[in-house]
């Protein structure tokens, strides 16, 4: 009923005393639809609907599930975007810039500072090189044409995963979410560092357990 009213526009009320014209919402169209052994009401055709029900209809469970994680992540995509108010090009293209700008600033880092750099460098290439052994092409050759396109470019360039060639991803409209970028460099951080300092803990306990 809470979602009926959103759709409609009226308000819910417990008896008919209490109704007046302002209490009413709209439909232009309600009818009952039967789809095998179910009866379902339609509402449609409301005055800006704040609630609407997909309808998603499929041979068996597995394939309505695949589609519902489809819609689901589509929805929750669009959202993030407009919760954010920007994008970023997809395609594995920001990991790339990012690795290719780790990799410059690796030599203004001193000591072995800059093996972690190179670390957190070459795994950013993990994204790219993923989706191009998932979409069927050599992962390695599919990465250093992108390193290359990136860098005679200076585009963010990412994988096409039609071609396997490199792309610009922002012409082609191949998108991601701000967040979710944000969200995994902080996590991928944060659990490096975490481990890290376990190690540090560990060998300190081992020290002592032999002293």
């Amino acid at each position: 009923m809470e979602r009926l009213t959103l759709a409609c526009g009226g308000v819910a009320l417990n008896s008919f005393d209490d109704l007046n014209p302002d209490c009413l919402g709209h439909a232009g169209l309600v009818y009952e639809y039967t789809l095998g052994e179910e009866k379902f009401t339609f509402v449609e055709k409301c005055n800006n609907p704040r609630s609407v029900t997909l309808l998603v209809k499929g041979p068996n469970k597995h394939t309505l599930t695949q589609i519902k994680d489809a819609i689901r992540d589509g929805l929750r995509a669009v959202k993030n975007a407009i919760d954010d108010g920007c994008v970023v090009p997809g395609g594995g293209a920001v990991e790339v810039a990012m690795s290719h700008a780790l990799v410059k600033y690796k030599p203004s880092v001193k000591g072995r500072a800059q093996l972690g750099v190179q670390a957190f460098a070459d795994a950013l290439l993990i994204i790219p090189k993923v989706l191009a052994q998932n979409s069927g092409f050599d992962l390695q050759e599919t990465l250093v044409k992108v390193q290359a396109e990136h860098s005679e470019s200076g585009q963010l360039v990412g994988v096409d995963l039609n071609t396997g060639e490199p792309m610009v991803a922002a012409e082609v409209g191949v998108w991601d979410n701000y967040c979710v970028k944000k969200q995994l460099l902080h996590s991928c951080t944060v659990i490096a560092t975490n481990i890290l300092l376990v190690d540090e803990i560990m060998r300190a306990g081992m020290s002592s357990l032999k002293g």
